[in-house]
């Protein structure tokens, strides 16, 4: 969304460090050290948002008032206001061209944005906005997967699983930190944003041991 938006708040944030749950949170609730809970509700603006997701379905997953959900929102939109901006420009190019586009040129047809029926038009506008970055999200993690399997010939190590945005090797001992040095920088170069890709690495003897 940073990228995709060029939000100047938002991009500020990565390039800073700053975890971002944490940070939109401290927006949310004026404080500037959020509790647990109010980060878990800032997450869940977060992702809403990039979903689409309205007021009365943000407050319906929060369990909070619409009118408290509508509070987030626009609180969020008051800072980072290129991303609403961003999300209506995503709309209004799907209605145009009849689809909607990852930053890697990967097309959805969306036909519902012209459906007579509101609730076909809303489901339709959400998938829009979604899109763009789910698509490119999935477009970076293959990348990633081509980068990570390429610089792995030669050795023992295998690529063996991706979920979601993890990637899991299979190393031998004596591999196991050369594995890891690898997987984290093949993973961070993936592609060049406006913010940086940061990839954390675990080892263990289990995936559960890695989490």
């Amino acid at each position: 969304m940073a990228h995709l938006s060029g939000d100047e708040n938002l991009i500020a944030a990565y390039m800073h460090g700053a975890d971002i749950h944490t940070a939109v949170a401290r927006e949310l609730f004026g404080t500037s050290e959020p509790t647990a809970k109010q980060r878990r509700v800032a997450k869940t603006v977060n992702f809403g948002i990039i979903y689409g997701m309205s007021a009365y379905g943000l407050g319906d997953r929060l369990g909070i008032p619409t009118s408290e959900a509508k509070s987030y929102i626009d609180k969020y939109f008051s800072r980072f206001p290129r991303v609403h901006e961003y999300l209506e420009e995503v709309v209004k190019s799907a209605r145009e061209k009849g689809y909607a586009e990852s930053l890697f040129g990967r097309r959805r047809v969306i036909s519902e944005l012209n459906s007579r029926d509101y609730r076909t038009r809303g489901f339709g506008e959400r998938a829009a906005m979604n899109m763009p970055l789910q698509s490119t999200a999935a477009d970076i993690i293959k990348i990633a997967m081509l980068k990570v399997y390429g610089a792995l010939k030669g050795m023992r190590s295998k690529l063996i699983l991706q979920v979601h945005d993890e990637l899991i090797i299979d190393a031998p001992a004596d591999e196991a930190d050369a594995a890891a040095e690898l997987l984290k920088r093949e993973m961070e170069s993936a592609v060049t944003l406006k913010v940086p890709l940061v990839a954390s690495v675990n080892t263990g003897k289990s995936w559960l041991d890695c989490k």
